[in-house]
This record gives C-alpha cells, sequence and structure tokens, in this order.
C-alpha cells in the first residue's frame, strides 16, 4: 500500500485505482439513465426514483415507496424501449424499495 503524505482529491484517486475508476464510471452511467428516462416519468415521481446499479444488462433503479414502484413498474416498458433507442443495452430494470430508517 502506497502511503501519500499529501491529501488527493476523490476524482484523483478514482483515477489512481482501477476498481475505483470503474465504480465511478458505472455510477456516471447510472445517473445519466436516470436523467434520460425523467421526462417519461410523472413529475411527482421524478424526486422519488434514484440511480442503482448496474450489473450487466440489468440496472436497478431505488425507489422510495412502495406506491411509486408500483407506478414505476407500469411504465417499464416503456422505460426499457426508452434506454434502448439511446443506445445503452438494458435487458431488464429492477426495482428496489429503500426502507427509510426513522432517526432514534
Amino acid at each position: 500500500m502506497i502511503r501519500r503524505t499529501r491529501a488527493i482529491t476523490l476524482l484523483q484517486a478514482t483515477q489512481d485505482s482501477e476498481t475505483l475508476n470503474r465504480l465511478f464510471e458505472l455510477a456516471t452511467e447510472s445517473s445519466q439513465r436516470l436523467k434520460s428516462i425523467q421526462t417519461l416519468m410523472p413529475p411527482s415521481l421524478r424526486d422519488c426514483v434514484h440511480p442503482g446499479p448496474i450489473e450487466g444488462p440489468v440496472w436497478c433503479l431505488l425507489l422510495d415507496n412502495n406506491a411509486v414502484a408500483a407506478k414505476i413498474k407500469q411504465l417499464l416498458p416503456s422505460l426499457l424501449a426508452h434506454l434502448r433507442s439511446k443506445g445503452w443495452e438494458v435487458n431488464a430494470i429492477r426495482l428496489k424499495v429503500q426502507m427509510s430508517r426513522k432517526p432514534d
């Protein structure tokens, strides 16, 4: 392990590490995908849908609650078609509801 005596930025750290660089690229692509499909979603849902991990041809969307999941599930065919038309190889979108932690 290389010990550094000066602080480096997160961007520099990701560029120095192949693994971190790949994670950064996947996170950026996931955000771009979400930005691309937001116009297909009702405005009231846009803040409730967050980009998730990309695992090969499967992309995950993180949702705030079950009601949002039900609505997004109805939109999946059009979301997939839109992503494919933009050049992304997405065979499926997985939906995951995030359970929010209540403050102690």
